[in-house]
């Protein structure tokens, strides 16, 4: 178990580096940061100098791999850490230098325990990509085909599990100041990003959710999701279907190959919602060098290894706080954030529809260039401190994959109305999930539910009230005190003459002494 001494370390090592990159400020002049952590703010900055601008986005790169899937969780966070470090922290690349081929071939026989010859017919010694967690090469199969041979970096859990168990202690003492602090959950932020590493750091599951995103998308036309070989993967090496494409970042190449970028523009977005809304599946890492575009228009993801996950009661009021929104509906949103629990019931409706207005009547009919879902995140999180509403943690990987589709959206076709886009989609999936025919099918389904249920109610009941047997009931007895009983009654009624006597043998020797009646 780590010692309180070991985590402060660590804490005041990190500290020192945000210190270097001017990033330490912006938590020591914090209005609602707790003492106890402006003292350790101070100590950990003492002897360094801190530039006038800061540079959160260097300072989470600097520190290593836990921390930069930190930062890039922080990014949608502004009611956290600020408009401006949010906007510095979009820009976090989740890069590092490469290992040697050496280190990554022994990896490879080492998992599987083979030769690397007998798995593939060749593999490029230089990655296409080195992240945090793994890096990424080129190869041939023994059957000829391309793929992409994705390896964890050796030591890498071990690293996160260290670097985790910090942020987890830190997170509760900060939660148990109070406050402000507690408001904001940042044990539960923690736990979703130790969950999200979890399941990055093994890349059966990441294969796993590529394979059920393809499926869950199967049928939207200009959308592909690259085949998994199920029998080069295990939980440290990945393959992959390599993916022909342009990185739908680079926008010059993508319009002088003639592809329609608007068109481009609203079928990203149209994927997006069909991940989250209908599927409640979706793509959370959806940053320019995780898409590709294909000489015919489709669009193909890589990199599964964030993935969100919305239940269905969530995706209704997601759609209809989106329908709310695009339509001025203010008074419809404010009624699910009270039936969702995500504002305290002591509050106003009628206040929270208000508030919700002013986010939202200056977007309305406007391109994403003139005003963006960002913003209107950002205007949202400025409400929730009003509204004592807590941080859902569920939701904080849809809102940083909202801000990254903008993004992306924005940068393929400025003038896109992201409202306009999304609306008939929204409209449609909320008619067939909550119209009156979806209202009677859940109605029969769960009338069904609890129809095939009663049989198993009753074999329960029975077994907890067994019938009774051929034996007649028994007579009723008779009372009979027992001896025991008697004997404690007795001891008990005895007490007050046995206090009684010692009173009053304590009372004469005292009368006997006082009149010398006793030498």
């Amino acid at each position: 178990m780590t010692t309180p001494a070991t985590h402060i370390a660590r804490l005041l090592r990190w500290g020192r580096v945000l210190a270097r990159h001017g990033a330490l400020r912006i938590i020591e002049e914090g209005r609602n940061t707790p003492a106890p952590v402006r003292r350790l703010c101070r100590l950990a900055r003492f002897g360094t100098r801190q530039p006038r601008v800061p540079d959160y986005a260097a300072a989470f790169q600097a520190i290593g791999p836990a921390a930069i899937k930190l930062g890039q969780t922080l990014a949608t966070r502004p009611d956290l850490v600020g408009e401006e470090a949010a906007r510095n922290l979009l820009s976090l690349q989740d890069s590092l230098p490469p290992l040697s081929f050496d280190l990554i071939r022994h990896e490879i026989e080492n998992s599987f325990g083979a030769p690397l010859d007998v798995l593939f017919a060749s593999i490029e010694p230089g990655p296409v990509g080195a992240a945090s967690i793994a890096q990424v090469h080129r190869g041939v199969t023994t059957d000829g085909r391309k793929v992409a041979v994705k390896v964890l970096r050796p030591g890498i859990r071990e690293k996160f599990a260290r670097d985790i168990d910090t942020y987890e202690w830190a997170a509760a003492h900060l939660e148990a100041f109070g406050g402000e602090a507690a408001r904001l959950r940042p044990r539960a932020i923690v736990a979703n990003l130790k969950r999200w590493t979890v399941r990055e750091l093994d890349l059966r599951r990441e294969a796993a959710s590529a394979s059920e995103l393809a499926e869950a998308m199967k049928g939207q036309e200009g959308y592909a999701i690259p085949a998994i070989d199920w029998d080069r993967t295990n939980g440290s090496v990945m393959t992959i279907e390599w993916v022909e494409g342009v990185k739908i970042s680079e926008i010059d190449v993508l319009r002088a190959q003639g592809h329609d970028l608007a068109e481009l523009a609203r079928r990203l977005v149209l994927t997006f919602l069909r991940q989250a809304i209908s599927a409640g599946f979706f793509h959370a890492d959806m940053h320019q060098g995780n898409l590709f575009v294909q000489a015919d228009g489709t669009i193909v993801a890589i990199d599964f290894g964030i993935m969100g996950r919305i239940d269905r009661r969530a995706r209704q009021w997601l759609a209809e706080i989106l329908f709310g929104l695009t339509t001025g509906d203010y008074r419809r949103v404010a009624e699910i954030h009270f039936e969702a629990q995500y504002v305290p019931s002591y509050h106003s409706v009628e206040e929270f529809a208000t508030a919700l207005r002013a986010v939202g009547e200056p977007m309305r009919g406007k391109p994403v260039s003139q005003l963006s879902v960002g913003q209107m995140l950002d205007g949202l999180f400025a409400i929730t401190r009003d509204f004592d509403m807590q941080t859902q943690p569920h939701l904080l990987l849809l809102q940083k994959t909202m801000v990254m589709v903008e993004g992306l959206a924005t940068a393929l076709h400025p003038e896109i109305n992201m409202w306009d886009v999304a609306a008939p989609f929204v409209r449609s999936w909320i008619r067939d999930e909550l119209g009156p025919e979806a209202a009677i099918a859940d109605r029969l389904r769960e009338d069904a539910g609890t129809l095939m249920r009663l049989p198993e109610l009753i074999r329960r009941i029975e077994d907890r009230f067994p019938p009774r047997g051929g034996a007649p009931d028994q007579a009723p007895l008779p009372e009979i005190e027992l001896m025991w009983s008697q004997r404690r009654r007795k001891m008990w009624l005895a007490w007050p003459g046995y206090v009684a006597a010692a009173l009053g043998g304590a009372l004469g020797a005292w009368a006997a002494l006082h009149w010398g009646w006793i030498g």
